[in-house]
């Protein structure tokens, strides 16, 4: 009876486990995961039961089979379900989220979350680290000396009650699945599959307790998404999904053929978004941040028309007083708010490489791409997972598309603590752009509005 029993407990095991291979080999033969079989592989991941190298394999399936929108919802419940999920209703009956698909130069969170706040909504922003050529949040937040980028949920909560925003990492607490498998797809040629993107951007979103999100998808050679269809299909199943949770979400496609703003690098990027903050921003980034904050203000019902509230951001930009704002957060997470006045006190790149412009014309071409990468092998970015940033590290871009140039007038400033990376750098930002002898049109910044 004993032996019956316990080959009865066998057997029932043996039919609801799966080997790790055996949910790598599904994938692998274009076959569909149940929420069960994700709960399982991913629960055993986080208690480290089951190795990088097969969770890299596993990535990889899915970029060359991809997943159903099923299974794409059901990977987003797993990753947010694998930590805990903010209730916001109390400090924040309103609140909303913005978040961006990954770019070069882009700054815009670090300049919407505090121009937000300080114009009425309730923002508790989780954002990631630099991802491939992409630089992160996260990373540029952190460049600011003493700032804390993990905080637990009451930490969340004290900041929204008293500042109105914070800026967040994933942590054991909020999205850790989605941690983890953000550095693995970081370094393992993994980051462009679109329900991966879809499915890490809105585990965060759902953790992050909003009830509506606005999406700053970013589309050309220095996004995720190459094209325009690309990014349509992104965009529509992250709106999807968010509807499957019952989220309002609007996706906005933003162009990402040359960098955001003129500075990429995470030093160089706070700087860049106090500039903005202080109403002395450069264009693309100013419209962006409009736009983007236009819809945030609707969907928060802080204006009645889209119209209004781009009317209203502009305002607060022009006067510089969102930058308190900037301050406070800064403070509250342990940073020195002083770093809005004093770009001193943030780490700085001992040597500087110049790239001059090889005859008069104008810019044709900026290839965002090969500028993201020119970061990463600057040491703004990382190669391996566990590499350390150099935070002084940036690019400053000197010319737009468009703009006239001179013969041997600057393009390109480069920033580096490491003399032989500044000139590994250089030398691939030779081919980072293209001077044509005839006039070319400035890029058109927001491509579709998806809502």
């Amino acid at each position: 009876m004993k032996i019956a029993i316990v080959l009865y407990f066998i057997k029932t095991i043996e039919e609801n486990y799966m080997l790790p291979q055996e949910f790598i080999r599904k994938k692998r033969d274009g076959e569909s995961h149940t929420l069960e079989e994700f709960r399982e592989f991913f629960s055993s991941y986080l208690r480290d039961e089951i190795p990088d190298y097969q969770v890299s394999a596993w990535l990889m399936a899915v970029c060359f089979r991809g997943m159903s929108e099923e299974e794409a919802l059901n990977l987003t419940q797993v990753m947010a379900e694998s930590g805990e999920i903010l209730d916001l209703s109390k400090v924040a009956p309103n609140a909303v989220d913005k978040h961006s698909t990954g770019g070069v130069g882009d700054k815009t969170s670090i300049v919407l979350v505090p121009l937000m706040a300080h114009l009425g909504l309730k923002i508790a922003k989780m954002s990631g680290r630099g991802l491939g050529h992409s630089g992160g949040t996260i990373d540029k937040l952190e460049s600011i000396p003493g700032f804390k980028t993990s905080l637990n949920k009451e930490e969340i909560f004290k900041g929204l009650e008293r500042v109105g925003c914070v800026m967040v990492s994933q942590s054991k607490d909020l999205a850790p699945l989605d941690g983890k498998l953000y550095a693995l797809r970081d370094v393992t040629a993994t980051v462009e599959s679109i329900p991966l993107i879809a499915s890490s951007i809105m585990s965060k979103k759902l953790a992050g307790g909003a009830k509506s999100i606005v999406l700053d998808v970013k589309v050309g050679k220095g996004a995720f998404m190459k094209t325009l269809d690309k990014a349509l299909a992104l965009s529509y199943l992250m709106v999807d999904i968010g509807k499957k949770a019952n989220r309002n979400v609007v996706a906005i496609l933003s162009q990402m053929d040359e960098p955001l703003g003129n500075k990429i690098g995470n030093n160089l990027e706070i700087m860049e978004a106090i500039d903005t903050l202080k109403g002395k921003g450069p264009a693309d980034l100013v419209e962006v941040v409009t736009i983007t904050g236009a819809y945030m203000l609707l969907m928060g019902e802080r204006v009645k028309t889209v119209e209004e509230g781009k009317e209203l951001i502009s305002k607060t930009l022009e006067s510089g007083q969102a930058v308190k704002k900037f301050a406070q957060m800064v403070a509250y997470q342990g940073g020195n708010p002083k770093v809005v006045d004093d770009y001193s006190l943030l780490p700085h790149a001992q040597y500087k490489e110049i790239i001059l412009s090889p005859e008069t014309g104008f810019v044709k071409e900026i290839d965002a791409y090969k500028v993201g990468v020119a970061n990463m092998i600057n040491g703004a970015g990382r190669r391996k997972k566990d590499d350390e940033i150099d935070y002084g590290a940036g690019i400053v871009v000197k010319k737009k598309i468009g703009d006239k140039i001179s013969l041997n007038e600057p393009i390109f400033d480069i920033y580096c603590s490491d003399d032989l990376k500044v000139e590994e750098a250089a030398q691939y930002l030779e081919n980072a752009f293209i001077i044509s002898q005839e006039p070319v049109p400035h890029s058109k910044h927001i491509l579709e509005i998806i809502s």
